[in-house]
């Protein structure tokens, strides 16, 4: 199982990192850009709160398959260890295939069907990352899509996994990891409600309260 926190914010990034049991990063245009940091300043400040081992994630921008696969080495040069966020439309397919033929990692963005997963997967990304909650905002099933796209994966491409992402509750991330999803990746408010439990502080508060009562401090 891989934790994930889907950020640009590399002081949140390094307080939930004493914390939670974090694989890495993930971050998308939308993300970098909300964070104000380019990625030749965002990557080595994520790399260097995480340490070697952890994984990041960024996305390329360019349409075309020559351009994306000029673009995702160009961003392996600023962290040899990145994995390399392809959209899942035919160029992206394309760039998916030919940066696998040259030893470098994937994962397919933008998933909303098990079908458009399973072809990334079997073109050799790594990760396919379906968008749950934008999946049930546009009226379909977020949970049965990743439901069915691990059944894809693990019949035709079992060394692909799928990293579910675009969260709006805790609720929806459960439902994910029950199905058998291997990897997901939480925005920061979601992250934070897996802990924000009142009723844990209300305990905490009784405990404190019983023991001072019988033992003092």
């Amino acid at each position: 199982m891989e934790l994930y926190l889907d950020t640009a914010d590399v002081a949140a990034v390094r307080r939930w990192s004493r914390i939670l049991p974090l694989a890495g990063v993930t971050t998308n245009p939308s993300i970098t850009a909300a964070g104000g940091l380019p990625l030749s300043e965002l990557l080595p400040a994520l790399r260097d709160v995480l340490g070697p081992k952890a994984r990041l994630f960024a996305q390329v921008m360019a349409k075309t398959e020559t351009e994306m696969v000029r673009e995702a080495f160009a961003l392996r040069e600023l962290d040899p260890d990145l994995v390399i966020k392809i959209p899942v439309c035919a160029e992206g397919l394309a760039a998916i295939k030919s940066l696998t033929a040259n030893g470098v990692p994937t994962l397919g963005t933008a998933v909303y069907t098990p079908l458009q997963g399973w072809l990334a997967a079997v073109a050799g990304a790594e990760y396919v990352a379906p968008y749950v909650n934008r999946l049930d905002a546009q009226g379909g099933d977020g949970i049965a899509t990743v439901q069915e796209l691990q059944q894809l994966l693990a019949l035709h491409a079992p060394n692909s996994k799928v990293l579910a992402a675009s969260f709006r509750t805790p609720r929806q991330a459960l439902d994910c990891l029950l199905v058998g999803c291997q990897s997901i990746t939480l925005p920061l408010d979601v992250a934070e409600q897996l802990l924000n439990v009142p009723a844990v502080d209300a305990a905490l508060v009784k405990f404190d309260q019983d023991w001072q009562r019988a033992f003092g401090r």
